[in-house]
C-alpha cells in the first residue's frame, strides 16, 4: 500500500499497518510519540537517560513484536501503558539491585570483620602457644591443667603429687610471665576492638 502521507493516517491505521511489517508507518507512530513518551518517562523517572532507555526498549518492542501484536485500545493507550509498565519494571529492578547491593556491602563489612577478628584471634592464640613452649616444663604442665584442662589446685595437686600451694604459686608465676611477655601483643590486639 503507497501513501502520500503517513502523518494523515490515524494511529489505528497506522497500528494496522504496523502489523503487517510497514516501516513507515512504524515511523510515523515513533515520529508522533516519541517525545511525549519520553515527557513521560523523564517526569516519572527524573533522569534523562533512564528516560530514554525506557521510551527505547517500547520502541524496539512495538517494531520487533509488530506482527504479533494484538491492540485492543487505542495505540496511545498502548504505548502509555507499556511506559508505565516499563518504568515499574525498572523501579522493580533498581529495588531489588539496591537491596542486593546493600545486602553485599552489608555481607562484606561483616565478613571483613569477622575474618579480621578471626585472623586476629588465631595470631593471638599463637602467640600464647608459643609463649606457653618457653615456660619451665613443670610450670607449663600446671598452668595447662588449671586454664585449658580446667582442673582445680586440689586436682592438679593430686595428679601430679605435690601441694596445692605448689600448684597455685606455679599457676601465679605463669600468669606473672605471660602478662609480661604478651603486654605489648594485648596492647595492639585490643586496640582494634
Amino acid at each position: 500500500m503507497i501513501l502520500e502521507s503517513y502523518n494523515d493516517l490515524t494511529d489505528s491505521q497506522l497500528a494496522g499497518l504496523l502489523k503487517l511489517g510497514d516501516t513507515a508507518a512504524y515511523a510515523e507512530i515513533y515520529d508522533r510519540y516519541w517525545v511525549v513518551l519520553y515527557r513521560y518517562s523523564r517526569k516519572v523517572l527524573l533522569n534523562e537517560d533512564e528516560a530514554e532507555d525506557v521510551v527505547q526498549d517500547i520502541f524496539v518492542m512495538l517494531w520487533s513484536k509488530s506482527s504479533d501484536l494484538d491492540i485492543k485500545v487505542s495505540l496511545s493507550s498502548f504505548l502509555y501503558a507499556s511506559v508505565r509498565n516499563r518504568i515499574l519494571k525498572h523501579f522493580e529492578r533498581s529495588k531489588v539491585r539496591n537491596n542486593y547491593l546493600n545486602s553485599l556491602e552489608k555481607f562484606i563489612d561483616e565478613g571483613k570483620c569477622i575474618t579480621d577478628h578471626l585472623v586476629r584471634e588465631h595470631e593471638l592464640a599463637s602467640r600464647i602457644e608459643a609463649e606457653l613452649a618457653q615456660l619451665p616444663a613443670k610450670m607449663r604442665e600446671v598452668f595447662e591443667l588449671s586454664r585449658k584442662a580446667h582442673l582445680s589446685y586440689k586436682e592438679i595437686s593430686e595428679k601430679l603429687e605435690i601441694s596445692e600451694l605448689t600448684v597455685k604459686k606455679q599457676v601465679s608465676n605463669a600468669t606473672k610471665v605471660l602478662r609480661i611477655r604478651l603486654a605489648d601483643t594485648f596492647s595492639v590486639f585490643f586496640t582494634f576492638f
